[in-house]
């Protein structure tokens, strides 16, 4: 048989040394090259001092952020080790920073549980940086070897015996590659500060500092919380009202199980994740038994206390977990991750573990605290009405848009295509901007929803008043998804992957921008989460002189714009100042807020979930005294419109 010759051959098979591979697709290893996929470098190395405070040896982590733009993380555990490999004949160190799959943490004698268990952490670090340095305090001696795009530039060295004050421990300096971070390679202080305060809270006793060198007015920040996870849970809940005061902690520590919580007057669910101090942002197996014995033992508790005889329905598991706010930690020496970002654990066996210790202890704390017991089913059984009653309005809406023209709102200016990828939908403050909106927009794939006023603040309503609000019915139907919130959520029904939330540039316009982005959160997160929210964003001046003009978005484009044009000597420069979308004619709202070409648009994003939480119910909730605190810590930053 002959062979035919297609351009595919032996040689065409490409085989990659060392962290090649990282430097070729890093978003593998790393989940991406933008903003997250940079602030994980850091984790990674971050995750490793951890590790070591997970094995005992480790008390304090320091994070320096430097002018240059390098980072330094230093910790006071044992130190890599800097012995020959057998294997490889090179350092432990160096077989450590410049190869895969290659650490401490396999065979459990040196770690018994990690984050770090595919061992491409630290290694794909030393890939995607331009350079890196470590430093090693170990055997009576400190040892240095620096690498540039992950090669070592000299072998380790040893520089100088330990400081007699100076203890065991790793430090590592690097610069991350700008060839690889091409979006930027800014660390951002607020991003690394969240993620040192979270695991500083779910390792009791240990000492976290991070300092930003860049910002001469910063000073370092210190976390240590002897409370551990009752702290962290009092620090999510900062901004609510507790049905309980005492928070609910479980824990079974042969078990690897840690569980704070407690319930609050709110109607969401705030709850946190962990697995080796890794946050599991999609939960898994942990999260299914923790959910299952909470549902279960609370149930079987109204029962057998027959404390439901006056509930219409039965109860489900939403309904306990409504006003939750809890942080579930567990360690597992052999944990199955989805990919290096960890995302959602898969070990089947840990359900079972996680739902014997919360189901006794829970059960052992309802039985000890009986005011406290009665005062959540009462919660479980109020949210239980107003899901039922939820539901009746869904319905309700379900059956007038079956005699609506084509189920959608009728203020609705719908687009001709029905594509949703390439089609918009722009949410308009007011009717009178709604029309100068219709006229500007390209009919082929722009749609207009001109909202009425301010809408309902979902982050004070239960759901059954939410899917009451004309206006939200109306975005929510135009959208087409449903509301994740209610379990109906269908990401295929999007009509639009761009929703551009347009309101006035003045104190009104900002608060109805967050009334809507509370909404997206609060009931339409995936939208968020997968990046189809944004906000669009009108100019705050034209400046013109004889017949030309400049839009400006800031004021520092402003006065670049007056100075360009007192220089050109052609007359007097006029300003205007817009305060409204109606102040323009739609020819201006087309050429400034709506043109493909030539508009600006910010996309909505969650860098932080924990962080974004905490803000949306401090700016949007009840509680007066953390919104006070909140505007007093931040009121130097705030722009006046005077």
């Amino acid at each position: 048989m002959d062979m035919i010759d297609n351009g595919y051959v032996a040689d065409d098979i490409e085989v990659l040394e060392g962290l090649e591979a990282v430097r070729k697709r890093p978003a593998m290893y790393i989940g991406d090259v933008g903003v997250r996929g940079l602030h994980h470098l850091v984790f990674e190395v971050v995750d490793n001092s951890i590790d070591e405070a997970l094995a005992g040896h480790c008390t304090r982590i320091e994070v320096t952020l430097h002018k240059d733009g390098a980072v330094t993380v230093r910790d006071d555990g044992r130190g890599i080790p800097v012995g020959v490999h057998k294997d490889t004949g090179r350092s432990a160190l160096e077989v450590v920073m410049t190869m895969l799959h290659a650490g401490g943490k396999f065979d459990k004698s040196a770690y018994k549980v990690s984050g770090g268990l595919h061992g491409v952490g630290i290694s794909c670090v030393n890939g995607l940086a331009s350079n890196l340095r470590a430093e090693i305090r170990r055997d009576g001696s400190v040892w240095e070897q620096e690498y540039r795009i992950g090669e070592p530039v000299a072998c380790l060295r040893k520089i100088r015996p330990v400081a007699p004050d100076e203890g065991t421990g790793t430090q590592i300096w690097f610069k991350p590659d700008e060839t690889i971070f091409t979006e930027t390679t800014i660390f951002r202080f607020d991003t690394l500060a969240e993620r040192l305060r979270e695991l500083a809270y779910l390792n009791a006793g240990l000492t976290i500092t991070i300092e930003d060198q860049r910002d001469p007015d910063s000073e370092k920040e210190l976390y240590r919380f002897e409370g551990g996870m009752t702290e962290f849970v009092a620090y999510l809940d900062e901004a609510q009202t507790p049905i309980h005061s005492e928070v609910i902690y479980l824990a079974d520590k042969d078990a690897g199980v840690e569980v704070a919580m407690r319930y609050n007057t709110r109607s969401s669910t705030n709850v946190r994740s962990f697995v080796n101090n890794i946050r599991t942002h999609d939960g898994g197996t942990h999260m299914s038994g923790f959910r299952k014995a909470l549902t279960r033992t609370l149930k079987h508790y109204a029962e057998t206390n027959n404390l439901l005889k006056n509930l219409k329905g039965d109860l489900v598991g939403d309904d306990f977990r409504e006003g939750l706010t809890a942080v579930l930690s567990i360690m597992v020496s052999a944990p199955q991750f989805e990919g290096q970002t960890k995302g959602k654990l898969g070990n089947s066996e840990v359900a079972g573990i996680v739902e014997g210790v919360v189901t006794r202890q829970i059960k052992t704390w309802l039985d000890d605290h009986p005011a406290q017991a009665k005062q959540i089913v009462k919660k479980g059984m109020v949210a239980a009405q107003a899901r039922i009653a939820a539901k009746k309005a869904r319905e309700l809406v379900v059956r007038k848009n079956a005699f609506a023209s084509g189920g959608l709102p009728g203020k609705l200016a719908d687009c001709a295509s029905k594509n949703p990828e390439e089609c918009e939908v722009y949410l308009v403050e007011g009717d009178s901007a709604g029309g100068s909106a219709k006229q500007a927009r390209d009919r082929h794939n722009q749609a207009i929803l001109p909202l009425r006023g301010k809408i309902l603040n979902v982050e004070k309503a239960r759901l059954d008043r939410v899917l009451g609000n004309e206006e939200i019915k109306n975005i929510i139907t135009a959208l087409g998804t449903g509301i994740a919130t209610s379990g109906e959520f269908r990401y295929d029904n999007l009509r639009y992957h761009r929703i551009l939330v347009m309101t006035d540039a003045d104190v009104d316009g900002a608060h109805i921008r967050t009334l809507l982005l509370t909404f997206f959160y609060r009931h339409l997160k995936p939208l968020v989460e997968t990046g189809h929210v944004y906000i669009a964003l009108p100019p705050l001046y034209r400046a013109k002189q004889g017949n030309k003009e400049q839009y400006c978005w800031t004021e520092t484009e402003l006065e670049t714009a007056i100075r360009d044009m007192q220089a050109a000597r052609r007359g007097k420069v006029s300003i205007q100042r817009y305060k409204g979308l109606g102040e323009m004619n739609p020819k201006q709202l087309w050429d400034t807020t709506m043109d493909p070409a030539t508009r600006k648009l910010q996309r909505v994003t969650i860098e932080d979930a924990a962080s974004a939480d905490r803000i949306f119910s401090t700016l949007m909730g009840d509680a007066v005294e953390p919104r006070r605190k909140f505007i007093e810590r931040n009121a130097r930053y705030a722009t006046l419109d005077i």
